[in-house]
This record gives structure tokens, sequence and C-alpha cells, in this order.
């Protein structure tokens, strides 16, 4: 995965495209990466997984 291609994953949930994604954990460091620069970074909601995968949504308001 490149930071291009998590960029749009991003985009995509948010414009709400697709209603989750899921990231293995050999690609997180890159996906985050992304998911850090994004300006709505906390309506972005991760749920872990077994075996180091997490699966994003995006859910404005979730959090305070």
């Amino acid at each position: 995965m490149t930071e291009e291609l998590a960029n749009e994953i991003l985009q995509q949930l948010r414009d709400g495209e697709i209603n989750e994604y899921r990231v293995e954990k050999d690609v997180f460091n890159v996906f985050r990466l992304a998911l850090v620069a994004q300006e709505d970074m906390k309506n972005f909601r991760g749920n872990a997984q077994h075996m180091g995968a997490i699966i994003y949504t995006y859910e404005p308001g979730w959090t305070a």
C-alpha cells in the first residue's frame, strides 16, 4: 500500500462510497501515516481484530 492509496481509501470512507476498510498489520504503518495527516482524523474509528488487523469506519462525532 502507498500513502496515496491510503488517502484514496480514507476519502472513500469519508464520502460513504465504502462503509468500512480492513487494514492488515503489514500495511498498518503506511495507512497510519495517511490517517494522522487528516484534519478529521478523530472521525475515523478503528476496531481491532484478531491477528493485528483493524477495521476502519468513518463516524463523524463518535468521539468527544
